[in-house]
């Protein structure tokens, strides 16, 4: 079972301004709830017991909300800020955070802390056949948004994905919410070092084309609202939907 979670919420936002000058884009609140609070408690309700959230960018008021929600998760920050004095991108990010898991955690839960999914289901079943699976990754992807038209990975008809445009299947778009195994931050597939101690920045791309070129990334459609709030209009549109 995966009782594990991991929410990134590092960045600074930048598509963001004027409204993160002052307030992580996670704490943004949608519909009357912050991003990060939605989606911690989508985790607690999907059987999650543990935590990670990763921070840099005014990562102090994160901390501070974090402490104080109301939530039986445990949860634990991996502070970018604090230790190298900026975000380490997504795979530098993870493999940061590894440690803070509990011990003999092999696989987690992975969602960006900017996107808004309020159907979304943190899914035992699905979880449980990723962990009897042979695959690395497992991600959800959702029709191409108009930011993304041609979207980021192809979906077959084994439920495989590959970034190669000469493949076929469905191109669509990924939702930043995933299952990962611990071993994908590894060799061969990362070169960052265990517990990434020097801060290197790394993306997670890169990782993930290498271990679709292997077959060992599967993925899932997602068709339930699903909202990468990276601009002010985004969020503004969210709170004030049209009729």
């Amino acid at each position: 079972m995966i009782t594990t979670g991991l929410i990134l919420a590092a960045g600074r936002g930048a598509r963001m301004r004027p409204l993160t000058d002052h307030t992580p884009k996670p704490l943004l609140a949608v519909r009357g709830q912050p991003l990060l609070a939605r989606i911690a408690t989508q985790m607690q309700v999907g059987g999650l017991t543990d935590l990670v959230v990763n921070t840099a960018w005014l990562e102090a008021q994160i901390a501070n909300f974090l402490s104080n929600l109301p939530l039986s998760l445990r949860i634990q920050c991996s502070m970018e800020g604090r230790d190298f004095g900026h975000a380490l991108e997504t795979a530098g990010g993870i493999v940061r955070a590894l440690p803070r898991m509990p011990a003999g955690t092999t696989a987690f839960w992975l969602s960006a802390g900017d996107v808004y999914a309020p159907a979304f289901q943190f899914d035992r079943a699905i979880a449980a056949a990723f962990l009897a699976s042979d695959a690395l990754a497992h991600l959800w992807l959702v029709p191409n948004p108009a930011h993304n038209p041609n979207g980021d990975f192809a979906l077959d008809a084994t439920g495989r994905l590959s970034h190669d445009r000469a493949t076929s299947g469905e191109w669509l778009t990924y939702a930043t919410i995933g299952l990962f195994k611990t071993k994908l931050f590894g060799h061969p597939w990362c070169d960052v070092p265990p517990g990434n101690p020097k801060g290197v920045s790394a993306p997670l791309a890169p990782l993930l084309r290498r271990a679709m070129d292997d077959g060992l990334v599967t993925g899932t459609r997602f068709d339930g609202e699903w909202v990468d709030v990276g601009t002010p209009q985004r969020l503004a549109d969210l709170n004030n939907p049209q009729p």
